[in-house]
């Protein structure tokens, strides 16, 4: 008798042990994800909030320009950002990974574009690669649409300006917000004027304009692939060590371009959605994809992540 309860003893305090160590497992409950104001980002950046927010982390998503998601980033002031579009980026964030105060981590959407774009009707006119801009340069009123200032791509134009690069010395980049540049994309489309503008994707932009994204980018714009581009999530310095089960989540975490696409065609189509509702309507009907994030992860306080996400998401979607 006395060597059972002994057994049970030790059974019980080895059980003790065991869930107080993988409730330990991440030193803090406190995340913050870092977010630029693009579309994309924010709806990867809003289904990780909610899933970890479900998961029992205290979540703070916050939207910052590109210098300082980097400087955040750096300085321990920000845990992650999923929205490090390479190579574009490479002019802001490279620095950060040769000097190892950001970690570049792992990819979570290949297959990405990224680069110069113009509507398909000025393809016809002859506009169709970096090298025939300055030949358009008065129908173009001498103007290339950005989107916000400080963006990366913002700095890749720059840099073509600055440097005469395909001879857009006398070109001036018009910085935007993201929908203020596609308004007046879409205002010039209607009357066929031709207009040089950033383009991307996953975004709505490539179902909801008739575009076609300009050949001739070289390793010293938007790479060499004509813009192809890879995101990657990048961390802080520190962050696997510190938060493992975060960790894990994001090494599972990927975003094909034909998901955000479909999220983002849905946003366009219903304007009472938030990005947030979009998003989880999209991964409420494909629990494959939220079966792969969770796959190894726990909630904050050691439990199968899979068990609280599922009624939260379902309550969130209904």
């Amino acid at each position: 008798m006395g060597k059972t309860i002994s057994r049970m003893f030790i059974f019980v305090s080895l059980a003790l042990i065991l869930t107080v160590a993988t409730a330990a497992a991440d030193k803090s409950d406190k995340v913050k994800i870092a977010k630029v104001g693009w579309t994309g980002v924010t709806i990867k950046s809003e289904i990780a909030e909610f899933t970890l927010t479900n998961l029992g982390y205290k979540v703070d998503n916050v939207t910052m320009s590109v210098p300082i998601v980097y400087a955040a980033l750096s300085t321990k002031d920000a845990d992650f950002f999923l929205g490090n579009w390479m190579p574009s980026m490479a002019n802001i964030a490279d620095k950060y990974f040769e000097e190892g105060t950001v970690i570049k981590y792992c990819k979570n959407m290949p297959g990405a574009k990224y680069t110069l774009a113009v509507p398909s009707y000025c393809i016809d006119m002859g506009l169709k690669d970096f090298s025939d801009i300055a030949k358009f340069g008065d129908e173009l009123e001498w103007k290339i649409y950005g989107i916000e200032a400080g963006n990366d791509g913002n700095k890749v134009i720059h840099k073509m300006i600055d440097n005469d690069m395909f001879n857009l010395g006398k070109f001036e980049l018009v910085p935007s917000s993201e929908m203020a540049m596609l308004a007046q994309v879409q205002s010039y489309a209607k009357e066929k004027k031709p207009i040089v503008f950033l383009g991307w994707a996953p975004h709505s932009m490539n179902e909801r304009i008739d575009m076609t994204y300009l050949t001739g980018s070289t390793a010293e714009t938007f790479g060499p692939n004509d813009g192809s581009a890879t995101v990657w999530t990048n961390t802080r310095v520190g962050l696997e060590k510190d938060m493992p089960n975060v960790a894990q989540y994001l090494r599972n975490l990927d975003f094909p371009v034909s998901m955000i696409n479909q999220i983002m065609t849905e946003l366009h189509e219903d304007n009472t959605l938030s990005p947030k509702e979009a998003g989880l309507k999209w991964v409420s009907n494909h629990p494959e994809k939220y079966k792969e994030w969770l796959k190894g992860v726990k909630t904050f306080d050691g439990k199968a992540a899979i068990d609280a996400f599922e009624p939260a998401l379902k309550k969130a979607v209904q």
